[in-house]
């Protein structure tokens, strides 16, 4: 098994470039293996400093890899060239707390106060788990990620507030220790898990029932392990009515420049 899926992109440029032609429309897992992946949170610049300072307070499933200036879609640090209204697969769009549509570019919605969050995604790191031996049983399965909504209350800031979100990679028992070794020198993409091995301490019951993505099975000896999940974002501007943030759709994640 590879973290690579046949056919799909290689080189961020790569994916940019289906992305503005609408050619692959679909979740970014198995992709450019060796490039850093995004989440995105895109909020008008009222409401830009009180969500920064919700994700300084929650790095765990809210790392920040670049913050855009207001109106400028492009992203020069981590992604020279790139354009964030158009280079993603597809988008959501929360209004007042409400999800609303679910286009492929966001062109007619930005704005000259826009500023853009690119938040460290696990995609990013899939590769260096396999190259190790341990199992993308997602991308075994053909599926997109599992992930939940934990009981684990994010630090509020501002407006902002809600539970943290977590993601759930199935481990063989013995290379959990492993796993956490690798991903915990990734602070960028969100580090070592949030908990390991008993979903219901998070208020998960049953791991059939996502909130988000799809299921994945576990196989005989696997544990669950959970790492925190940059849909966080979007639940908070669920809880706390957001007037207007526009984010990645679960599992459509920008693909940067940045190595990992």
């Amino acid at each position: 098994m590879t973290a690579t899926l046949p056919g799909a992109p290689s080189l961020p440029e790569e994916a940019w470039s289906a992305n503005r032609l609408n050619e692959r429309v679909t979740n970014t897992g198995g992709i450019c293996p060796g490039y850093v992946q995004a989440n995105l949170a895109i909020l008008p610049k009222r409401d830009a400093f009180d969500f920064m300072r919700f994700a300084q307070r929650n790095p765990r499933p809210c790392p920040i890899l670049e913050v855009t200036d207001p109106g400028d879609p492009e992203p020069k640090l981590t992604a020279p060239g790139a354009d964030l209204r158009t280079d993603l697969p597809r988008y959501a769009v929360y209004r007042s707390g409400q999800l609303v549509d679910t286009p492929t570019d966001i062109v007619g919605l930005w704005t000259d106060d826009m500023v853009a969050f690119l938040i460290g995604c696990s995609y990013s790191f899939e590769h260096l788990l396999v190259a190790e031996g341990l199992p993308a049983r997602h991308l075994e399965q053909g599926v997109n990620g599992s992930v939940f909504l934990s009981n684990i209350e994010c630090v509020p800031a501002g407006k902002f507030r809600g539970k943290m979100v977590v993601s759930m990679q199935p481990i063989p028992a013995g290379l959990v220790e492993k796993a956490v070794e690798i991903t915990a020198a990734h602070p960028e993409v969100h580090g070592g898990p949030v908990h390991i091995g008993a979903p219901e301490q998070l208020g998960i019951h049953d791991l059939a029932q996502p909130q988000w993505g799809d299921v994945v099975r576990l196989a005989p000896g696997d544990v669950p392990v959970f790492w925190g999940c940059g849909i966080t974002p979007q639940q908070a501007a669920i809880e706390s009515c957001a007037e207007l943030m526009i984010t990645h759709y679960a599992g459509h994640m920008f693909v940067t420049s940045q190595r990992i």
